[in-house]
């Protein structure tokens, strides 16, 4: 019985026993002649992009790694040196040049959840719904409709918590379910995000270096 030597090339053709194949979506070989000339320049052309595509989000991964060191590195020598400190307690920060034509801003976003206490104030607000007058505030009865409609992964919209958040209304039970909501807001974790501005000259507004693929 023969064996069966299979080579795979970088280019997606396995070499079956010395015959050309390429593998299809449910894991078929297809002979290439059979392949059609269009799918097959297709796939010639999505995987030079791909490679490109992996090859620099190695290189923007490196850079944020040098770019965290790099700043790192400076908040230590300059609280050690100086006894100073960039930033704020939050961990927000942002570094200039001195001719004020470049800065890197460094900003922490926290990671917040709700706990049960969401709940409370949920059924606090409604109790106020229901005894104010419809046409009295229709602008919260909206922002509470999507507040604390779910998506499709279970969880509310915070944005919207947080709008609700800013209206101050004089009911003591508003008041006290907003208290709630504060009460039920818990810190997850943080992400530090990462931004670099430049400019010609000090009277421009300061335009992002966009590393977006989107916004490029």
């Amino acid at each position: 019985m023969n064996a069966i030597i299979i080579e795979e090339r970088m280019d997606g053709i396995s070499v079956i026993n010395g015959r050309e194949f390429m593998t299809d979506a449910k894991g078929g070989f297809v002979p290439l002649s059979l392949v059609k000339p269009q799918h097959k320049l297709e796939d010639e052309t999505v995987r030079k992009i791909i490679g490109f595509a992996v090859n620099l989000n190695g290189e923007i991964a490196r850079f944020r790694g040098h770019t965290m060191t790099d700043l790192g590195s400076l908040d230590a020598l300059i609280a050690q040196e100086y006894g100073a400190k960039i930033g704020g307690a939050k961990g927000n920060r942002t570094y200039q040049t001195i001719d004020g034509l470049m800065k890197v801003q460094v900003q922490v976003a926290d990671h917040i959840d709700f706990g049960a206490e969401l709940q409370v104030a949920k059924s606090i607000i409604d109790e106020c719904l229901n005894e104010w007058s419809i046409d009295s505030r229709p602008e919260i009865q909206s922002i509470v409709t999507r507040a604390f409609n779910t998506d499709k992964e279970g969880k509310i919209n915070r944005s919207e918590i947080f709008m609700l958040m800013r209206h101050e209304i004089d009911d003591p039970r508003w008041r006290r379910a907003m208290d709630a909501i504060r009460d039920a807001m818990r810190v997850t974790g943080s992400k530090e995000y990462v931004r670099f501005y430049t400019r010609k000259v000090v009277t421009d507004e300061f335009k992002a270096v966009t590393i977006d693929l989107a916004k490029a």
